[in-house]
């Protein structure tokens, strides 16, 4: 315990940027698994006037149907949340191990899949996130696929170029000379040491993952319509700037406040994982 605490002490003096970010994560996981008890109203409840402004019943106004924007903040954290880390497990750990395996044996194989990358990460991602939802229809699991799609080819070329170094490193050549398996080499040597990159990887992603699923949102084609999403209350809002501008703006500091602060908490693992980071005031 004395351990731990001492440790959290270090971060909090060398990275006090990164523990603000930990606040504001540790904030909204709490928001988000907490939402039933937090949120004050149903997210779809619509029996309350339109356009009340913020006040003592409604901290943060009501929108054009009568529903109340606090208790859709709150759960629209559940569902930001949700997507983020069930796009950022598929896509960052399929296309790590992908990027890894593809790396260590090499060859044609590894060429031919550098090309598939290639055509992915040619083309622009929010355009490919359109072109997939238009074809796939509004729901919350097809947005967790497109950007499953998204994030694949990053994570990908991104751990291949790690794990292409550590292929050729000497406790690498070791396993190999004692005769381990392809497997165990890559599951007990090559996998662990690019955790760390891993990590990061999926910090920021989650981010890049909640600002691209509330923009397919606000364009109408991510969740749907009826679906407490950050998004399409900023398109709500954008409608009614004029009558009721609190519409807009409590969804858009949700979304920035929380892309900060996973930002800021990615930005401090990776100076604490990167060796030559590690002196870093954060």
């Amino acid at each position: 315990m004395r351990r731990a605490l001492r440790a959290l002490g270090r971060f909090l003096a060398r990275q006090p940027l990164g523990a603000a970010g930990g606040v504001i994560v540790l904030a909204l996981v709490a928001t988000a698994v907490f939402a039933p008890e937090l949120a004050p109203h149903g997210p779809k409840d619509v029996r309350f006037p339109a356009y009340m402004p913020p006040g003592a019943e409604f901290p943060l106004g009501t929108d054009h149907l009568g529903r109340d924007i606090l208790s859709r903040v709150i759960w629209g954290a559940r569902l930001s949340l949700y997507v983020g880390l069930a796009s950022v497990a598929f896509g960052v750990t399929l296309g790590g191990l992908w990027g890894v395996v593809a790396a260590y044996f090499g060859g044609a194989a590894d060429t031919a899949s550098q090309r598939v990358v290639d055509v992915l990460m040619a083309l622009p991602p929010i355009v490919l996130a359109l072109s997939l939802m238009a074809a796939l229809g509004q729901s919350v699991n097809n947005v967790i696929l497109a950007l499953t799609i998204l994030l694949t080819p990053t994570a990908a070329r991104t751990l291949r170029s790690l794990a292409l170094s550590i292929r050729e490193s000497a406790y690498v050549e070791a396993a190999r000379a004692l005769g381990c398996s392809h497997g165990r080499v890559i599951v007990l040597h090559v996998l662990p040491n690019t955790l760390a990159t891993y990590i990061v990887l999926a910090t920021v992603n989650v981010a890049y993952a909640i600002v691209v699923e509330a923009s397919l949102s606000f364009l109408g084609l991510g969740a749907p319509p009826d679906e407490p999403s950050w998004g399409a209350m900023l398109t709500a809002g954008t409608q009614a700037v004029e009558a009721a501008p609190w519409m807009f703006l409590f969804p858009g500091l949700a979304i920035s406040l929380t892309v900060f602060g996973l930002n800021l908490l990615g930005d401090a693992i990776r100076d604490i994982t990167d060796p030559r980071l590690r002196g870093g005031l954060g």
